[in-house]
């Protein structure tokens, strides 16, 4: 007896923790299970369950992660979610190489990614009071659009066609500007740090040039040789086939680590090796085993963490930023993005509804989130300041994924084809000759 009531507890905490994670997963898998027919994400059900667990765990007074105390373990969290979602993201893209086949892409990271940026500086600056620098870094914390939740307006996946090109772009989209927004980081970094221009060199140099290059190549080629080396292994029975989805986290794994200690762009080889591995032999069934090992994974941590999201939604979290923080996400959201979109799309020869797709369906997210811990964590910005960028990234994701979550379903099908042409520059697997070349994949 005394052994007893010594050993058991009612409500023991890491007990409650596992029923909480057994109960999620039940949760999404439900969720997924239906989400060809209904009209909210996923990532929506997951939110609203880590706001109600925030609320119970606030009640019955059990500690769970503290997004500002735990920023460093929400910060690696979000980089293991964004990382597995590039990768996946880019073997989903069947386009070939080609300036056409990639126009949109170009112009949402050319035009839309640095208008945004600028926009969200100057009201950070002018109207939030953020220093020159912070509001920078926040304009890039807010800018990318996210490849974790923006599965639901991307393309499927291999196998399938590309779709209509407003999906396209969008996952283009997601796949490369993660990467691209960390100069604009680092610019922000700098302003903050040093004063004058001196530094505008070293950054163009290592931060813009090496960086970009670096891990734009690496991770192509190293995709197309771990693909080539699987395949042979295979043909050779040297590797089983029922493992190829774990392969897909081996090879993101190992090729964004590679490139993070060359000092370049991680998130950038993980999208481009997801590329070069599909590349390697594009109509292989292995291509699909792969792709759903990276999607169970993406789907795992978008799970975690859009729960920890919800978790910390919290009223004194959710104020720091002021009104104007929330009237920035409101900006942002309903005319900055859609504004940039429309003029990046002059002459692009897209209709207006796949322009307003487009422009709407710039989801924020756990890529957000992921930027915004990074500069707390390393301590780039003030105290003050870092929990201004950090609960303004929080609210931006939030707010997201209702508004977007709830207007993926009704909006595709009102907004986009269900059945297009195939797209300028785009090729689809098969046996039929490549449009771009005239050639057949035997030739």
């Amino acid at each position: 007896m005394l052994a007893a009531s010594q050993g058991f507890s009612f409500a023991d905490p890491y007990a409650t923790a596992v029923l909480f994670a057994g109960t999620a997963l039940l949760v999404a898998i439900a969720a997924l299970t239906v989400q060809g027919g209904r009209a909210f994400s996923a990532a929506l059900v997951y939110l609203g369950l880590g706001a109600i667990a925030g609320a119970l765990t606030g009640v019955v007074n059990i500690a769970t992660i503290d997004l500002e105390s735990d920023v460093a373990i929400v910060e690696h969290l979000a980089e293991f979610a964004v990382v597995v979602a590039l990768f996946g993201t880019g073997l989903k893209i069947d386009r070939s190489f080609t300036w056409r086949g990639w126009s949109s892409a170009f112009r949402l990271l050319a035009i839309v990614m640095p208008l945004t940026i600028a926009a969200v500086a100057l009201f950070g600056s002018e109207v939030m009071g953020l220093s020159l620098g912070a509001a920078i870094i926040l304009g890039a914390v807010l800018a990318p659009t996210d490849p974790v939740l923006a599965g639901d307006v991307g393309v499927s996946g291999p196998g399938e066609e590309d779709g209509p090109e407003a999906n396209v772009a969008l996952t283009a989209e997601a796949g490369f500007n993660d990467g691209l927004a960390f100069p604009f980081i680092f610019l922000g970094v700098f302003v903050a740090a040093e004063p004058g221009t001196s530094w505008l060199a070293e950054w163009a140099v290592a931060d813009l040039l090496y960086a970009v290059v670096v891990g734009l190549a690496a991770g192509l080629g190293a995709g197309w040789v771990l693909a080539a080396d699987a395949v042979r292994r295979r043909d050779r029975g040297l590797l089983e086939r029922d493992l190829d989805g774990f392969l897909a986290l081996a090879t993101v794994l190992t090729v964004y680590g590679a490139v993070e200690v060359l000092g370049a762009y991680g998130f950038l080889a993980a999208f481009t090796a997801g590329l070069g591995f599909r590349r390697y032999d594009p109509d292989h069934e292995h291509n699909l085993r792969v792709h759903a090992g990276a999607e169970a994974g993406e789907k795992l941590t978008e799970l975690a963490l859009v729960l920890l999201v919800g978790l910390a939604l919290t009223q004194s979290g959710l104020g720091v930023p002021g009104a104007e923080g929330w009237l920035l996400v409101a900006l942002l959201l309903l005319v900055i993005r859609p504004l940039a979109t429309m003029i990046a799309f002059v002459r692009s020869g897209l209709t207006w509804k796949e322009r307003a797709f487009i422009g709407w369906f710039g989801v924020r997210g756990i890529g957000s989130i992921y930027y915004a811990t990074f500069v707390v964590a390393a301590g780039y910005l003030d105290p003050t300041e870092g929990r201004v960028v950090l609960w303004t990234a929080v609210i931006a994701a939030a707010v997201s994924i209702v508004v977007h979550g709830t207007t993926a379903s009704p909006l595709t099908r009102r907004w986009i084809p269900q059945q297009s042409e195939p797209a300028p520059g785009s090729w689809h697997p098969g046996p039929g000759p490549d449009p771009t070349t005239g050639t057949t994949d035997d030739q």
